[in-house]
C-alpha cells in the first residue's frame, strides 16, 4: 500500500473514532491519547479516562483564550512560552501542544511559528525521560522537559528570562508559592494555579493558637484541628491572591470542575495589568498581623 493510501486510511480511522467518541477533538492525535493512556491500544475509552480527559479539557478551555490573546498581540516571529510546574506525566502540556501549539508551526498564511515552546518542570526523573521520549516520537519539537524542583527553576538558566504563561496544578505544599515566585521573577503575563495542600500556614496557626485565643474571638474559626487545616488552606489561597494583586495582577478565582470530580477545586487566574499595588500590600500585611502570621511575611513579601 502506498504512503498516500496509508495516510488516507489513518485519517479515515481517526475521523471514525472522533464520530464514535465526541470527546476527541478534530485533528487531535490519536497516538498521543493512547500514549497518555486516555485511549486503550484498541482505541477504547473507559469512564475513568473520560473523566480525566474532561478535567484536562476544562482547564484547557481557561488557558486557550489566554494563548489566543498572546498570539493576537505577538509581533511577527514572536513565539509564546508556557511553563508547567509539577508537570507529572504532562497531560496538560501535551494536550495544549496538540490542540494549540502544533498549529502555530504550520500556519499557511503567515510565517510558521518556530519560537513557541512549552516547558514541563518535574522532580521525578523517570517521568521527565518518558515525556522527552514521547515528544520526540510525536515530533513535537516545541516541548522541553526539565528535571528540576519548582524552587530550583526560579534561578535556572535553562528557562527563558521572560515567560508568557505559568501554570502550577496541584503543586503540593510550598511548590505553589515557589511557582508564584518563579512567575513574578520571569514577568509572566498570565498565571494559572490550581493550589494543593498547604500545611505551612496551618502549622503557624496551630503554633500561635494559644496566645491568639486570649485576644481574638475569631481564633474560634481554627481552634479545632480539622478547622485549623481547612482554614489554613483557605487563608493560604487568600494570601496568594493578595500577593499577586500587590504585584499589579488582576486576580479571578473560580471552580475548576464540579465537586464530584475533585475536592482540590480552586482555580486562580492572574493577569498582569500593572494595577495599583498599595491597597493589596496593606491588606496582605493586615491579614498576616490579624491572624498572628507575622513570621510568614518573608514568604509573601519576599518578591516585593
Amino acid at each position: 500500500m502506498s504512503k498516500k493510501k496509508t495516510a488516507a486510511s489513518s485519517t479515515t480511522a481517526a475521523e471514525a473514532m472522533q464520530t464514535a467518541m465526541p470527546e476527541i477533538k478534530a485533528g487531535q492525535s490519536i497516538e498521543l491519547l493512547k500514549e497518555l493512556h486516555i485511549l486503550t491500544r484498541d482505541g477504547k475509552m473507559n469512564q475513568d479516562s473520560r473523566r480525566k480527559l474532561k478535567q484536562v479539557y476544562h482547564l484547557v478551555q481557561f488557558i486557550e483564550p489566554l494563548l489566543a490573546e498572546l498570539q493576537q498581540q505577538a509581533a511577527p516571529g514572536q513565539g509564546i512560552s508556557l511553563v508547567d510546574h509539577g508537570a507529572g506525566k504532562s497531560y496538560l502540556g501535551f494536550i495544549l501542544y496538540d490542540l494549540f501549539f502544533k498549529a502555530l508551526a504550520a500556519q499557511p498564511d503567515t510565517q510558521p511559528d518556530t519560537q513557541s515552546h512549552i516547558y514541563g518542570i518535574e522532580t521525578r526523573a523517570e517521568l521527565v525521560t518518558k515525556s522527552q521520549e514521547l515528544a520526540q516520537r510525536l515530533q513535537f519539537p516545541g516541548m522541553s522537559f526539565l528535571h528540576l524542583s519548582v524552587a530550583d527553576a526560579i534561578t535556572s538558566s535553562a528557562l527563558p528570562e521572560k515567560i508568557d504563561i505559568v501554570t502550577a496544578l496541584h503543586a503540593c505544599n510550598t511548590a505553589t508559592d515557589d511557582a508564584i515566585h518563579f512567575a513574578l521573577k520571569r514577568h509572566a503575563r498570565f498565571i494559572v494555579l490550581v493550589p494543593c495542600c498547604q500545611a505551612e500556614v496551618a502549622a503557624v496557626l496551630k503554633q500561635n493558637k494559644g496566645k491568639q485565643l486570649a485576644r481574638n474571638a475569631l481564633t474560634e474559626l481554627w481552634r479545632h484541628p480539622l478547622h485549623t487545616r481547612e482554614f489554613g488552606s483557605q487563608v493560604t489561597n487568600v494570601l496568594r491572591c493578595l500577593q499577586l494583586e500587590a504585584h499589579g495582577y488582576q486576580v479571578n478565582v473560580t471552580e475548576l470542575v464540579g465537586w464530584e470530580h475533585s475536592m482540590k477545586n480552586e482555580l486562580i487566574i492572574a493577569t498582569y495589568k500593572d494595577l495599583p499595588r498599595e491597597r493589596a500590600r496593606a491588606r496582605l500585611a493586615e491579614v498576616l498581623a490579624e491572624l498572628g502570621l507575622e513570621q510568614m511575611q518573608e514568604r509573601f513579601f519576599a518578591t516585593m
